[in-house]
């Protein structure tokens, strides 16, 4: 504490040491050095620590305590004393219009049709915590030893199988990564190829966030167009055929839900391979596809080791656990581990073996199914409602979202605002657009976070808030 502190004594000083510590403890206190309910060391510890009498911290202790800042128990000891609520430093907002006031605004919930988190309904969470629990046991009576950077070998081996069973890649383990979700196997792709400087093939609309990360890592980002099949290849030959990277969402195009389709994959298969250009492959949604079978990831089809997979636990399970992964090519595995091993190990190993538990007893494939039955009813209340109330030719259902439609230069990001106020969180269709210009305006609504009850109600406040700005 008197390291954090750093309570110098002055006995120089014409100021008593007692009320020189009373100071020192007091000033910690008042800027937030030492939050509400912190304990402090005894006074006979502290008296030790700083050479002095018992009797002068003690008084110093007195003094604190009279004027509140301080409270002293038998039971739980010396604690700072809970402050006002108005009295505590609040923490500095993001700016008006930075990508961190996006990025809490598109990620704060719970709320109502709030994007990129599943529904807590459908999922058997009593069954994962107890699987949960069992593996902090099993980890916190483990030797003590630094667990594989790359992954639990058990998760590894699930995933692989998954992968060949649900979306058509045939890998073997050890070229599982196992990330903090997908924005750190994003990460963890981005300093393996080392393509700064260069220029990047984007999604247009596409994920902000992806879209941020590519900039931090110092790319030119080539915001490519998407119709009913998915990015437009013939565009980024035409405009950018050097680029270095492609990064697409084949699945479910994030945020339209186009699938890719097959002529364009493999053109974008035939031309990567031809020019060493890097895929990476979000997958979006996974298998989360509420009609038919899914479409098989664009890696299935690379015969020529030039695409990377990133996928996540996020939607299916959680965002909370923060758990994702990615396929490395055969080429690259070696560099994947290396990077991990010092930049990017993977999450600790009892999330990772509940994981791996949870997939090998059949439990994840199972909740997949649920979900999707879950999903698909949802959605079609969702539609069935908006349609009649707005316009069947103002709504479409790309995905997990039901897209309702604005006119170009509609407010969209102010609109999603001011339902924050009634607990819904959509979310602005432009903000997924690369600036400048050009951007539609729309509100997408997530369907795993719809209301299950009074949905009509949820939907006419909506309604009447968009109405106000239209």
């Amino acid at each position: 504490m008197t390291k954090a502190l750093q309570l110098k004594l002055d006995r120089t000083t014409k100021i008593p040491l007692a009320e020189q510590i009373r100071r020192g403890v007091g000033t910690a206190i008042e800027t937030g050095v030492l939050a509400p309910g912190a304990r402090l060391p005894s006074w006979q510890d502290l008296a030790a620590q700083l050479g002095v009498a018992r009797g002068t911290v003690r008084t110093a202790y007195e003094k604190l305590a009279a004027a509140q800042l301080i409270v002293a128990s038998r039971a739980a000891g010396t604690r700072v004393a809970q402050r006002p609520r108005a009295a505590e430093e609040s923490e500095q907002p993001p700016g008006a219009g930075s990508f961190m006031q996006t990025y809490q605004e598109m990620t704060r919930g719970p709320a109502l049709f709030q994007m990129g988190v599943p529904a807590t309904e459908t999922f058997p969470a009593t069954l994962f915590a107890r699987l949960r629990a069992h593996a902090v046991r099993a980890e916190a009576n483990a030797a003590p030893i630094y667990p594989d950077p790359r992954g639990e070998p058990e998760l590894r081996r699930e995933i692989a199988g998954y992968l060949a069973l649900a979306r058509g890649i045939n890998c073997s383990p050890s070229q599982i990564i196992v990330t903090s979700g997908f924005s750190a196997g994003l990460g963890l792709a981005l300093n393996v190829l080392g393509l700064s400087g260069h220029t990047a093939w984007i999604e247009n609309p596409g994920f902000p966030f992806t879209r941020k990360g590519l900039e931090l890592a110092g790319l030119s980002l080539a915001p490519i167009p998407v119709d009913a099949g998915g990015i437009d290849i013939d565009h980024g030959l035409r405009h950018h055929p050097g680029a270095r990277l492609v990064v697409v969402t084949p699945g479910q195009q994030a945020p339209l839900g186009y699938t890719l389709s097959l002529e364009r994959r493999l053109r974008l298969l035939e031309w990567a391979a031809a020019n060493s250009t890097w895929v990476i492959e979000d997958d979006y949604l996974s298998e989360l596809q509420l009609y038919g079978r899914a479409a098989p990831a664009l890696a299935s089809l690379d015969r020529d080791g030039r695409v990377i997979h990133i996928g996540s636990f996020s939607k299916t399970i959680s965002p909370a656990v923060r758990l994702g992964f990615l396929v490395a090519p055969v080429e690259l595995i070696a560099r994947f581990a290396e990077m991990s091993a010092c930049l990017a190990p993977a999450p600790g190993p009892a999330v990772q073996l509940a994981t791996a538990a949870f997939m090998h007893e059949g439990h994840y494939m199972r909740h997949l199914r649920r979900t999707k039955r879950a999903y698909a009813a949802k959605r079609q209340a969702l539609l069935d409602y908006l349609q009649a109330s707005a316009g069947a030719d103002r709504v479409a259902a790309p995905g997990l979202a039901v897209l309702l439609k604005l006119p170009r230069g509609a407010p969209d990001v102010a609109i999603a605002r001011e339902l924050s106020a009634f607990g819904m969180s959509p979310t602005p269709l432009s903000a997924w657009y690369a600036p400048p210009g050009g951007a539609e305006s729309g509100l997408l609504l997530g369907v795993a976070t719809a209301p299950a009850r009074n949905l009509g109600r949820s939907c006419d406040r909506l309604l009447d808030v968009v109405r106000r700005f239209v």
